[in-house]
């Protein structure tokens, strides 16, 4: 038996609420029945994302069904542990209204703020209280590991500057990644793949160290160089099929004279 559900043109954030009650409902569906915070993890990572593929596309419609699918997600999550009596989706929203208001005494308090980075700077000091961070290691450690280590790098690092531990030039931060390559290369020469791991993950906090120095986002950076990779590699098979090269059985010189042709021509 069907349950009942009024239809109509035109749904309200009520109504989603209530159908994610009917889904998770005795009559509802088995799988939404069965799912918990940790099945339904990596759903809302993949919908964070397609939210930004809309965003860098300028797709319009594209956002507006992807931020729908993002709440969706909050909605679940919300109605999970309104079932385990913790919180519901208005504490949720309670929540959040309660830290805008808090974040922002310069809209409602009598802080001044002037400018972006006053605003930044308050907003800042506002989080460290709000969650007990008594030392900067604390700031730190509460960089979420679930986000991409890029992102992760540059906001750890940028908390270390704020407590005063920091590079004072970027020349400086050259020689940082200069150093961390010959370490890499030496434990290379070990064969150990632990020391190959460390040193490499070493350079690549390096590498982020001078993205933060330009003011360049290395994810964003790294993020086009796969998009320009991925155009090279196109013209470069669609070169070899041109001149009937077999890239799997070509040589390394045939490869680089492809890709380099590849490259003059985009």
């Amino acid at each position: 038996m069907n349950t009942v559900f009024e239809m109509r043109d035109n749904y309200t954030c009520e109504d989603l609420l209530e159908i994610m009650r009917i889904l998770r409902g005795e009559k509802g569906c088995p799988w939404d029945r069965e799912q918990d915070h940790k099945s339904i993890r990596n759903d809302f990572l993949e919908e964070v994302y397609e939210v930004i593929d809309a965003i860098d596309n300028d797709d319009v419609d594209g956002l507006k069904e992807e931020l729908g699918d993002v709440l969706l997600q909050v909605v679940f999550h919300s109605q999970i542990e309104t079932e385990g009596g913790s919180f519901n989706f208005d504490d949720v929203c309670d929540g959040i209204c309660k830290k805008l208001i808090l974040r922002h005494p310069h809209v409602f308090g009598e802080v001044e703020a002037k400018t972006s980075a006053k605003v930044k700077e308050n907003w800042d000091a506002i989080k460290k209280v709000e969650k007990g961070q008594a030392t900067a290691t604390e700031t730190l450690r509460s960089v979420p590991k679930a986000f991409p280590a890029l992102m992760r790098s540059k906001k750890v690092q940028s908390r270390a500057a704020k407590a005063g531990m920091d590079f004072k030039d970027i020349a400086e931060v050259m020689k940082s990644l200069e150093s961390e390559l010959e370490e890499l290369k030496e434990a290379m020469e070990s064969g150990s793949k632990a020391e190959c791991e460390e040193e490499l993950g070493d350079l690549l906090f390096s590498v982020v160290n001078i993205s933060r120095f330009l003011k360049v986002d290395a994810e964003e950076s790294l993020a086009k160089s796969c998009d320009k990779f991925i155009d090279r590699f196109e013209k470069s098979e669609k070169l070899a099929e041109e001149k009937g090269v077999d890239m799997k059985k070509a040589t390394e010189s045939e490869l680089d004279m492809l890709w380099n042709e590849a490259k003059k021509r985009i």
